[in-house]
């Protein structure tokens, strides 16, 4: 599996919005503890959605099921500085978005932050996620990355 992990790293090591990363947890044991990690590789997602805890990856382990899957569910498509990758709704909440001050922005992703947590349907919750990345991305500086 580390042949295809490496791979996976290469084709998002310029990426906005994936980061590939591992752990040697017979080092880091109390990193891996406080994630649940109990056998090795176990590779562990992290997104809005699973917050801080994540998510264990149950698909493939080719460079092929990890692409796909990194590409479906955890890359981030639209980018308000550059919105070629965005639909016509995001287009229109970035526009909308693009005149608010920073208070009212950060106000937004509170408030979206907020509903995380909260029982909502699946494309719903999506679109909640697709808004905080957008508010995030218009928040961030210019070429900056958020780091976790």
């Amino acid at each position: 599996m580390a042949p295809a992990w490496d791979s996976l790293g290469s084709e998002y090591e310029l990426s906005s919005s994936v980061v590939v990363g591992d752990v040697d947890c017979t080092v880091e044991q109390a990193l891996c503890g406080d994630h649940g990690i109990r056998g090795y590789p176990t590779i562990k997602y992290f997104t809005a959605e699973t917050g801080k805890e994540g998510a264990d990856y149950q698909g493939g382990r080719s460079f092929e099921d990890l692409n796909k899957f990194v590409k479906d569910t955890l890359e981030v498509k639209c980018d308000p500085n550059d919105p070629v990758g965005c639909d016509e709704r995001e287009l229109g909440y970035i526009e909308k978005q693009k005149t608010k001050s920073a208070e009212d922005i950060a106000a937004q992703i509170t408030r979206l932050e907020g509903m995380m947590g909260s029982s909502m349907k699946p494309e719903l919750k999506k679109w909640v996620v697709q808004r905080l990345n957008i508010l995030k991305g218009l928040s961030a500086p210019a070429g900056g990355k958020e780091e976790l």
